[in-house]
């Protein structure tokens, strides 16, 4: 993927946009990935998972793969 904007930066955020975590994925970044889709899992028991989940749609638009 080439960098923040580009198409594949655009799928991921939509995948992350309907499971946190995704979009991570998607960009092979699986750490990231685990750490978001937990997270949002657990704060969603206390109604704040929309922090994880938005943090997780804007983490997939921005990230730029180091070369």
């Amino acid at each position: 993927m080439s960098g923040q904007g580009s198409a594949g930066n655009v799928l991921a955020a939509l995948c992350s946009f309907f499971i946190p975590g995704l979009g991570q994925l998607l960009q092979a970044r699986i750490l990231m990935a685990i750490a978001h889709f937990v997270l949002a899992g657990l704060l969603w028991l206390v109604w704040l998972g929309w922090i994880i989940h938005l943090w997780s749609i804007i983490d997939a638009a921005k990230f730029k793969a180091r070369n």
